[in-house]
Order: C-alpha cells, then structure tokens, then sequence
C-alpha cells in the first residue's frame, strides 16, 4: 500500500487494530453507484453505511435533473441519459472540493491495463479501468488498497472527461470507495485535517459504518467541518468551524428535533428544494420542484426565525424582557418607552410573556408567507428493505405549510415529519401511499 494510500485509510477508516477493519463493514461500504431498475433517476443501496457518500450524491443529482435538464418527464431518463448526469454530478461534487491553485484534481482509480502494443487502449475502453470481474470479488481490504492509482487532471475540462469515461468504475463493486478517495484527495488530505474537529475520529465509524458528519458535509459543502450551525464560534477558547455559505441542496436532521444540535440557514435554506435528512443511523432526500420554498425570507418569516431564536424551547412565546432584543434584532421601534407600551398591549393581563402568534399579528398583520399553501413533494430512501415490496422509488405526497394561526389538519406524527418540522414548524404532509415514508 503506497503513503498515500495509507494516509486516506487511517483518515477514512482510523488506525485499524491488528485484525485490520472488518470485512463485513468493508463488504458494506463495497458497492458501486448504480441506478435503481424500478426508478430510473434512484441511486440504490445495498446495505447500511454508504448512504453518507450516495444521498448526497443523489441530492445533486436530482439538484442536476430537475432544474438543468430540458426534459420534462425527469423520471423516465435513457441509459446515456443516466451515464451524462451522473458523471456531470461528480464532476460538481469533485470541483466544489479543490482547493488547489492551480488547479488539479485528483482521481483513485484501478490500475490501466498494459496493451501488446506501444499505443495505449482509448481512454473510453471499459477494461483499461476496470480490473476484471473475478479480481474485483476476490479483492479484500488490503488488496482493494494495494492496487489503487491517483490519476491528476490539471483543469475543469480534463476532469469531466475523465470522469465521464470511468463511468464503469463508478458504477462497479467499489465505485462509491473510489470516488470518496478521489474527493479526499482532490480535496488534500492536510485540508480536510485541518477542518475536521477531532482528528483522532475516523470518516467512517469503525463500529457501525456510520458516515461521519464531516463526510457529510465534505460532499455537501467541499468543506469537511464537523458542525452544521452557520460561521464559526468560539468555546473555551477553541474555534469550532461552521458552514460559511449557503449550500446547493440542504442538510435538515432529527437530531434537531431531539434538540441535540441546530441546523445553521446556510444548510436549512439552500438554492435548490432538495434537503438531505437525517436520522440517527441514516440519510434519505426529500425534495420539490417547488423553488418558492427557497426564495428569500418574507419580512414575517425572517420576524418569526428570529422571535423562534430566542425561543430556543419552541414554546411558542419569550419572556417580556427579551422583548427589546427582538425589536432591536428586527430594526423595529425599540425605545424603552415604547418597548413597554408593547408590553402592556401584547401581554395585557401580566402574564410576563410575549406570544408569537400576537407579536406577527401586531407588527406583520398583512404578510403572506411566499410559500404556497400546498405543494406535491417526493421522498427518497436508497435502502430496497426501506421501500415498499423492496423496490428503490420515491414516495410522492402533498405538502401543506400552514401559519401558526390556521386550523391544524393532524396527520401522523412521523420522523420525516419531525424532521422536516425543523425548518416549516407547521408543515403537514399528505403521502399517497399507504405507509408513511421511512427515514431509517
């Protein structure tokens, strides 16, 4: 195993004990990007583990079909039609990961194949990238690494070409490993070190298989940050690293929920309606055609995420002495007299407490939200034991966000519900399939 090699695995996969990393995690993560037979547009994944590389991968993907393409019917795509996207949407998630000036982007890929000849086999030829199938069944932990090459492409052009002619790669029993190693690469390894919290924890969890939430945000972002709040922030004098810019698809996670974290608008509100969500041991996609749902904040949004950030409870309500500082933080009318005539008006029998509801009512009585009121919405889980009758395909569904005044029309209370709840408190979701969804 060359030093490089060795770099990207102790990163990937941490200092594996004696035994070396088991081969049933290696088996899991073993897997190629390959389209589902029952959803043409669907990546499907065999077993837990590397949905931390392929739902984000999936989420530009559908980033790529849904708003780039001149195709109206973006479920029904040709093979060559599969093999342009796929390639173009790794070429996106490489170009966002290279820091490098000059440029150059770095590719792990399988040794090519020696002709009889001087000249070598075209660069489309499938077996000078691919070694043969018997080999690729038979290659263990060690002997996958051993055979691994780095291949360098000096410009964006180079790299879609070669991208696009390792299609087969891609798509073989360990194309998802291959293109992770290419994004760390591409990206440095000393780069990614540097932003990563705690070093000593490796990419992947050496226990259950988990993707890290660096790796996450590697592939989202090209940013290997361990957190998902907006910026950075500073804790007993250590520098903990944010997301610093609005993403192309979004991250939302039950965690939130769970108020174990909270998700930064840098992920929550990106430029596309795409959102990759998060349980505890797995990542899925829900997403619209709906671009209104990422079009800037309404005055009367932007008064409720602020009232709500100041609620971090989501009691509905502040104390009335926090009242000033969301005025302030609104550059609405805060001096104290007035602050205090708003007191008495908004809370008049002294109860101490401001509620959202009469705060919007009195300072954004007229403002609609830009969202419409209902909207059709799909889900996607590239687990085949996750769907119904074990076939990839998205669940579709109607979505309804409601303002915190309209009637509530109840429907189950579910994780993806729970989840997307972070970012539309009030959304219901209407599917039309039996059984809601499944986040896990």
């Amino acid at each position: 195993m060359s030093d490089t090699s060795k770099e990207v695995v102790d990163l990937v996969w941490g200092r594996p004990s004696s035994g070396g990393v088991s081969a049933s995690l290696f088996g899991r993560w073993s897997q190629g990007l390959v389209f589902s037979e029952s959803e043409r547009t669907a990546l499907e994944q065999f077993e837990g583990g590397p949905c931390a590389v392929i739902a984000p991968v999936q989420a530009f993907l559908l980033k790529n079909i849904l708003f780039n393409s001149e195709g109206s019917n973006w479920r029904d795509i040709s093979e060559e039609e599969q093999r342009t996207v796929l390639c173009s949407t790794l070429s996106e998630i490489l170009e966002s990961a290279c820091l490098n000036k000059p440029l150059a982007f770095h590719l792990a890929t399988w040794p090519r194949a020696k002709t009889t000849d001087s000249h070598p086999e075209p660069e489309s030829s499938q077996p000078t990238d691919t070694p043969t199938a018997l080999a690729a069944e038979e290659l263990g932990f060690e002997g996958f690494h051993s055979v691994i090459q780095k291949r360098t492409l000096r410009n964006v052009s180079e790299l879609r070409e070669a991208v696009l002619s390792l299609y087969d790669t891609w798509r073989n029993k360990f194309g998802v490993l291959l293109f992770l190693y290419s994004v760390i690469l591409t990206k440095g390894i000393e780069n990614i070190k540097n932003e990563i919290e705690d070093t000593s924890e490796p990419l992947i969890d050496p226990v259950y298989g988990h993707g890290s939430q660096s790796l996450i945000n590697l592939l989202v972002t090209g940013h290997a940050v361990s957190n998902v709040w907006d910026g950075d922030r500073e804790c007993s004098g250590m520098k903990l690293h944010g997301i610093h810019q609005q993403a192309s698809v979004g991250f939302l996670t039950l965690m939130e929920s769970l108020r174990y974290c909270k998700v930064g608008a840098c992920l929550k509100s990106p430029k596309f309606p795409i959102w990759i969500l998060g349980s505890e041991t797995h990542l899925s996609v829900f997403f619209t055609k709906e671009m209104a749902l990422v079009a800037p904040e309404s005055p009367s949004e932007q008064a409720r995420r602020v009232f709500q950030s100041f609620d971090p409870e989501d009691n509905g309500f502040i104390p009335d002495t926090l009242l000033e500082d969301v005025m302030k933080a609104l550059d609405l009318v805060s001096e104290p007299d007035y602050v205090n005539l708003m007191k008495s008006k908004l809370d008049p029998e002294g109860l101490g407490i401001i509620l959202l509801g009469q705060f919007l009512l009195e300072f954004f009585p007229d403002q609609d939200s830009v969202i419409p009121d209902s909207f059709p919405v799909y889900h996607y889980n590239g687990l085949k034991q996750s769907n119904h009758n074990e076939k990839v395909s998205y669940v579709e569904g109607t979505a309804l966000v409601m303002g915190f005044e309209d009637p509530m029309v109840r429907t189950d209370d579910t994780p993806v519900k729970r989840c997307l709840q972070t970012k539309w408190p009030y959304i219901e979701l209407l599917w039309t399939t039996e059984r809601s969804p499944s986040l896990n």
